[in-house]
């Protein structure tokens, strides 16, 4: 609701244009939810051409100082000592029963100065309860606008426009340059399935590279695109979207297979024994479903298996670029192996589902970062 907004967008009025109210907000700040145009015909934009969406909506924060590097390990699970200056990662932070209370991606721009970004989560109130053990300075940044393009043409579109050489930024790289002479962070990723980059700029420049970026794609049909897009093929792509995906209320990391965030390797983390501990001891797992209906599912709807329940569905959509009505569920371990048939009681109507591979879309992920790269 509008009485939850604490931040502002730059880019207001040209989400009113397109036909947003604004009436929906994510961490303090407005959100386009829909548009004038039709969301599915945003997705095929996006999957044929390139969509633009602002997602300013995450939480910047800038971790600096001699203390950072040591600092940023003790609440993630990943080591970012490993990290060179240029890379990015996903990370997740648990508290110190082992259950996840954010996801992050940490930017590394230099030796022990790190940009991160996280979405609704706990993650700030741990920076602010740990950082006096610490000789660290952290800054939440609300300039910071963040514009994603995503799609098969975005390299082409931006090319031109910087200096830098995009063809030969790397997957989940990112780099410091001017774009339409105007200074940025580009970055390589997204949550769509597709090639894409995430400009950075600032508040005062975001109108323009806004309105550059889209009359540099409109021969290439690229177009604004809706949170309500971005939902569709974030769980085309099988993007998981803190907390409804961790459905708990202390999810651990295994519960949403995300192994490859943990590094039990380091000396310490927050949680880190619980996380070892919980290690096998999983209620369910993060999977995906086919659902026999021509609509979404609603999520929060019960799996069973029978005659026993088994799960509950998380995010759902249907697809109309695969023809599928597609859901994640929370599944217990014995129901999630590929071709197990489920039912889900959606409001009393029951509904045939079996267990399929994630991501739903590209699942071997050639679309955002294709063989010649790995």
């Amino acid at each position: 609701m509008m009485s939850n907004i604490t931040r502002k967008t730059a880019l207001e009025s040209r989400h009113r244009a397109l036909g947003s109210d604004l009436t929906q907000s994510w961490n303090g700040m407005p959100i386009p939810q829909n548009y004038a145009t039709d969301p599915y015909d945003e997705v095929a934009a996006t999957r044929y051409r390139a969509g633009l969406i602002e997602v300013t909506g995450l939480n910047i924060v800038n971790v600096s100082g001699p203390d950072a590097t040591k600092f940023l390990n003790y609440l993630l699970t990943t080591d970012v000592s490993k990290a060179a200056v240029g890379d990015s990662h996903i990370s997740n932070t648990v508290n110190d029963a082992g259950a996840l209370i954010d996801d992050v991606l940490v930017y590394v721009d230099g030796q022990n100065t790190f940009r991160i970004s996280h979405g609704g989560g706990a993650f700030g109130e741990a920076l602010k309860e740990y950082a006096s053990k610490y000789d660290v300075k952290i800054e939440p940044d609300d300039d910071v606008h963040i514009l994603s393009l995503q799609g098969p043409v975005a390299l082409e579109v931006l090319a031109p426009h910087t200096p830098a050489d995009l063809s030969k930024l790397g997957y989940f790289k990112h780099l410091k340059t001017t774009l339409f002479g105007r200074p940025v962070s580009i970055a390589r990723g997204g949550y769509s399935g597709e090639r894409g980059y995430e400009v950075f700029t600032s508040r005062e420049d975001a109108g323009f590279i806004w309105d550059s970026i889209l009359e540099a794609g409109k021969a290439k049909g690229v177009m604004p695109v809706s949170w309500t897009c971005l939902d569709i093929v974030r769980v085309e792509s099988g993007l998981l979207f803190f907390p409804f995906d961790m459905p708990h209320g202390d999810t651990t990391p295994w519960e949403v297979r995300a192994d490859w965030t943990i590094d039990l390797s380091k000396p310490d983390f927050r949680g880190k024994a619980a996380v070892a501990a919980s290690k096998g001891k999983e209620r369910s797992f993060i999977t995906g479903l086919e659902v026999d209906s021509h609509e979404a599912v609603t999520p929060g709807a019960k799996v069973f298996a029978g005659g026993k329940e088994v799960g509950i569905v998380t995010s759902t959509t249907f697809s109309q670029h695969l023809g599928k009505s597609l859901a994640m569920a929370q599944i217990a371990p014995s129901h999630t192996a590929l071709g197990t048939a489920v039912e889900i009681n959606d409001g009393g109507k029951v509904l045939n589902a079996h267990v399929v591979r994630m991501p739903f879309y590209d699942p071997l992920r050639f679309r955002t970062h294709p063989a010649s790269e790995r």
